[in-house]
C-alpha cells in the first residue's frame, strides 16, 4: 500500500505483507517506477513484477512470472474533482496464475474504500495538527502578555496600558521602571513587523531595556545600549524598532525623553493641550546610535502621559477623517480626569467600533498620570 504525501510529492510504503519489494520513497512525478505511473495517470495497470534490481519501482520486462497488479486509491470528495491519493499493489497468486479482469474490479473497488479511510485519516491528521498548533499559539501569546508588566499595580503613578496583537503574538510593547530618587521610567516600542518575528524582537528589546534602564540614568544612554544589542538582530530580520523612553522626576518636577522614530508620544497638561514629545532620531535598526535627549517641565498632579502605536490610530482612519492620530488625541483628551483605565478602555472601544479598511497591526496605548 503506497500513500501520497502532497506535502513533498513522494509515495510512501506504509504497508505491505509477504515478499520485500522495493521500500521508496518514489517521486510520484518522475519515477518510471509502474507505481508512480498508476498514480499519474490515475488507471489500473498489470505487468511483470519489478526486477531486483530496478531502479525504485515495478518495471514491465519479458519475465514469464506471476504478474503484478496495480490499482489506484481515489478519493472522491462531496464537492470537487476526484483525485488519486496511493495506489494498491499485488504480486502473485496464492495459486498460480495471471491476475484477471475481475481481480481488478474487486482490488478497485477496495481501493475506492480504502482511499475514503486514507482521506478520513488525513483530515484526523490535519485536525490534531491545528489544535496543537492553536495550543501553542495561544500558550505563546499568554507567555508574551505576561512579559509586559501590570501597570496597574505600579507604585508612585497611575497607570493603564493594553496591547492587542494583530495575530497571536505581536511586535508592540510598554514597559514601566520604578528608578533612583523617586524617578519613573515609561517606555513604548513598536516592532516594524507583526507575528513571530516581531515578538522575538520585542522579547530581546523589552530585556535589554530592563538591563540598561537600571544602569544608565538618562534616555539617550539607554536607547544608545539598546540599539548595539539589538543591531545584528535588526538588520539580519532586515526590521526596525521606534523606541521610545523617557523619565519622569516628580521631585525636579522634569520630564526627560530620549525617541527614537516613535511619533506617538504625547504630553497633556491641566489647560487641555496635548505637546507632542518628538522623535528627533529615526527608529533603532535604521542608523546606528548616538541618540538625543529633551527635557520639558512635568507637574505630577495635572499632566497626563499617553503613549500608542501607530496600529491603534490607522484603524480610526476613514475617508471622511483621515487623520486617526487627532481622534486618538482627542478622546484623550476629552476624559481628563477620569482614571487611565478608562481612557485606555475608551480607545479601544472607539477602535472596535471603527470601520476600516486597512490591513490591523498590533494596537498598544499607554496612559499615565501622577500619583494624585
Amino acid at each position: 500500500l503506497w500513500v501520497h504525501e502532497a506535502s513533498d510529492g513522494l509515495l510512501s510504503l506504509v504497508a505491505s505483507v509477504g515478499t520485500d519489494g522495493v521500500q521508496g520513497p518514489l517521486r510520484a512525478e518522475e519515477s518510471p517506477a509502474v507505481t508512480a505511473r498508476v498514480f499519474r495517470e490515475g488507471r489500473p495497470m498489470m505487468a511483470l513484477p519489478e526486477a531486483p534490481t530496478g531502479g525504485g519501482g515495478v518495471t514491465a520486462g519479458e519475465d514469464e512470472r506471476e504478474t503484478f497488479l496495480s490499482v489506484p486509491i481515489r478519493y472522491s470528495p462531496p464537492e470537487g474533482e476526484a483525485r488519486t491519493v496511493g495506489v494498491i499493489n499485488l504480486i502473485g497468486r496464492s495459486y498460480a496464475g495471471r491476475f484477471t479482469a475481475s481481480d481488478q474490479k474487486l482490488l478497485s473497488a477496495i481501493a475506492t474504500q480504502v482511499g475514503a479511510a486514507l482521506e478520513n485519516n488525513r483530515l484526523i491528521r490535519q485536525s490534531l495538527e491545528r489544535e496543537r498548533l492553536e495550543r501553542e499559539m495561544e500558550l505563546a501569546h499568554n507567555l508574551q502578555m505576561k512579559l509586559l508588566p501590570a501597570v496597574e499595580r505600579f507604585e508612585g503613578v497611575r497607570a493603564a496600558a493594553r496591547v492587542e496583537p494583530a495575530e497571536r503574538v505581536g511586535g508592540d510593547f510598554y514597559q514601566l521602571f520604578h528608578l533612583a530618587d523617586d524617578r519613573v521610567g515609561v517606555m513604548i516600542g513598536d516592532v516594524s513587523s507583526h507575528g513571530f518575528p516581531a515578538a522575538l524582537i520585542m522579547a530581546l528589546a523589552m530585556s535589554a531595556a530592563s538591563i540598561y534602564a537600571s544602569e544608565f540614568a538618562m534616555p539617550a544612554k539607554v536607547l544608545d545600549h539598546v540599539d548595539e544589542a539589538l543591531r545584528d538582530e535588526l538588520e539580519s530580520t532586515e526590521m526596525y524598532l521606534s523606541l521610545f523612553y523617557a523619565v519622569l522626576d516628580p521631585r525636579a518636577g522634569t520630564l526627560t525623553w530620549s525617541n527614537a522614530g516613535h511619533p506617538h508620544a504625547f504630553v497633556v497638561g491641566a489647560d487641555g493641550c496635548a505637546h507632542r514629545l518628538a522623535a528627533t532620531d529615526p527608529p533603532i535598526g535604521i542608523a546606528p546610535g548616538d541618540f538625543g535627549e529633551n527635557e520639558r517641565p512635568w507637574c505630577p498632579e495635572d499632566d497626563v502621559v499617553f503613549l500608542f502605536t501607530d496600529g491603534l490610530s490607522d484603524a480610526l482612519v476613514t475617508d471622511a477623517c483621515p487623520q486617526g492620530e487627532r481622534r486618538v488625541v482627542e478622546t484623550v483628551v476629552g476624559r481628563l480626569g477620569r482614571s487611565p483605565q478608562a481612557i485606555v478602555d475608551a480607545l479601544f472601544e472607539l477602535v472596535a467600533e471603527a470601520p476600516s479598511d486597512i490591513p490591523p497591526d498590533d494596537r498598544t496605548a499607554l496612559v499615565l498620570a501622577g500619583a494624585g
